[in-house]
């Protein structure tokens, strides 16, 4: 049977599938519209099949703050080249993802994808628009912050593949000068990697690690049995100030550790604002 224009244009605009697809599918179901668009998303399903192996290592990260910063939520999706990364349709459905776990903080991933973006399951949604992209896309992982007594805060780095989010606890008032403190730190964050908020926050395991390596070093330059141990402890001083964020050197003023900023900053205001946790997803990062 011909298939018009219009019906053509109709599909297309209820499934933003491209203009051939959609003059098959409906040829293919001879101008049922309902079959039609399930043979659209058979055909999603099927190339996601095809590509599962493949690798996602571009994309995207994208926040948002409500409930006058009390409430903050991080999402990252994932696609195969950066081309569709800086693609609408992608950067649509990333956004319209986040708006989901907005509005219904899942639990986990299998939770989400089970939620709904205009009446159609996000897992649905998914595979539609692998089928139109003809890419591997993943949700590969999201954060949802809240906060009683503190303040969120984000931080998208330049190209949107970087994002951070911070949760700062016992603000006692939100000031200009406060949120320009945190950004700072989510940036140090963005550019510095800190692991861990504070040294207390260190596996166990992790320091054992570092200090047989410290140790295993210094034993080959001929140091003292006796001492080693001694000589990793000192050298522990320097991976903290690597991998937690309090004890790094604050990137924008090289005289304080970030930890002194917000001390001094405490100081001067009488507060007691401290950092409570952060997420910084990286779309080059393992996945976690």
């Amino acid at each position: 049977m011909a298939i018009s224009g219009a019906d053509v244009k109709k599909l297309r605009e209820m499934t933003g599938a491209g203009i051939l697809d959609c003059k098959k599918a409906l040829t293919e179901a001879e101008g049922d519209f309902d079959k039609a668009v399930e043979i659209l998303r058979k055909k999603g399903a099927s190339v996601a099949a095809k590509r599962a192996e493949r690798s996602a290592n571009e994309g995207v990260v994208v926040t948002k703050i409500w409930n006058d910063g009390k409430s903050g939520a991080i999402v990252e999706v994932n696609c195969e080249t950066d081309f569709v990364a800086n693609s609408d349709d992608f950067k649509n459905f990333a956004n319209e993802v986040l708006e989901v776990v907005v509005e219904n903080k899942p639990a986990d991933k299998d939770a989400l994808m089970n939620l709904e973006i205009g009446g159609v399951k996000v897992a649905d949604k998914l595979n539609d628009v692998i089928g139109k992209i003809g890419e591997k896309i993943e949700i590969s992982r999201f954060a949802i912050v809240e906060t009683e007594n503190g303040l969120v805060v984000d931080y998208i780095h330049h190209g949107a593949n970087l994002g951070v989010m911070i949760k700062a606890c016992n603000v006692e008032e939100k000031t200009e000068e406060l949120e320009t403190m945190l950004k700072d730190i989510a940036m140090q964050i963005a550019a510095m990697r800190p692991l861990y908020v504070k040294r207390d926050e260190v596996p166990a395991e992790a320091i054992e690690k570092e200090k047989e390596i410290y140790k295993e070093v210094a034993r080959k330059e001929g140091k003292p049995e006796q001492i080693l141990d001694r000589i990793a402890e000192g050298k522990l001083n320097k991976y903290f100030s690597e991998v937690c964020l309090l004890e790094q050197t604050f990137v924008k003023d090289n005289t304080k550790t970030v930890g002194q900023l917000l001390d001094e900053y405490n100081k001067a205001h009488g507060t007691n604002v401290t950092i409570e946790k952060f997420y910084r997803f990286h779309v080059a990062d393992e996945k976690k």
